[in-house]
């Protein structure tokens, strides 16, 4: 991954509680997943051990659902 400064908007938003989130475009341009479960992770939380993993995969699907 290119080590440039992190936009804002572009790799990280601010949340409701003022935590930083890292973007899908963020993460993919990483390559991996670091294991921390993240909010936009495009890796299927490979990384993340179980039983998080199982966890965070049914909240996305349910997230998926409730947004179509």
């Amino acid at each position: 991954m290119n080590h440039h400064p992190l936009i804002e908007g572009k790799d990280f938003y601010y949340d409701e509680h003022g935590y930083v989130v890292f973007t899908e475009a963020y993460h993919i341009a990483k390559g991996y997943c670091c294991g921390h479960g993240c909010r936009h992770c495009p890796f299927e939380y490979e990384s993340v051990p179980e039983p998080r993993k199982s966890e965070l995969v049914e909240q996305k699907k349910h997230s998926a659902v409730s947004k179509a």
